[in-house]
């Protein structure tokens, strides 16, 4: 029996098991997008008056007048790429703030209003996250035009000199 259960124990934290694996890619997505222990507990302070109690611009209410996609995660249009992911992991994560937007959506405040209270309170911690985000994409886009201009192969240069009349003459013998 003492055989089995060490048996057991070593098998489970086999690092080649498929749920450590997705709990690393997990944990991984989840600081690329700013989910920290420090954000938890703040998001976790956070209560309904503090989103009732919210001084919301008149602009901000009139820029954002899509609310939703059908179909869809049911986060703003408005949002980056990396803010809609980021609403998906932190509403998944933390069910206080799930249920937060529940009761708050549409009684109280439209899903857009929710959304930019939710993204002003936390600007301070997310800020530096979201910039590293923009700046990993701007790279990925840099390097993806470099492979895309290098790509040329021998013959379509030759082509398209052929087509300019850039070949060289051979020159005449002496």
């Amino acid at each position: 029996m003492y055989w089995l259960k060490r048996t057991f124990s070593k098998s489970s934290t086999n690092p080649n098991t498929p749920t450590e694996s997705n709990s690393t890619q997990q944990s991984q997505e989840h600081e690329h997008h700013g989910i920290t222990d420090e954000l938890v507990n703040l998001v976790k302070s956070f209560t309904i008056d503090t989103f009732k109690n919210f001084p919301l611009k008149d602009e901000d209410e009139s820029s954002c007048s899509e609310e939703v996609q059908p179909n869809s995660t049911r986060v703003r249009k408005d949002l980056s790429q990396w803010q809609e992911r980021h609403a998906v992991l932190i509403l998944s994560r933390v069910k206080e703030m799930s249920q937060l937007r529940y009761v708050l959506c549409p009684r109280h405040l439209k899903d857009n209003q929710f959304w930019t209270i939710y993204f002003a309170l936390a600007r301070s911690h997310l800020a530096p996250y979201e910039l590293r985000a923009i700046q990993q994409e701007k790279l990925k886009q840099m390097a993806m035009e470099e492979d895309k201009s290098s790509e040329n192969h021998p013959y379509e240069i030759e082509m398209a000199e052929a087509k300019h009349g850039n070949s060289i003459e051979p020159l005449p013998p002496p």
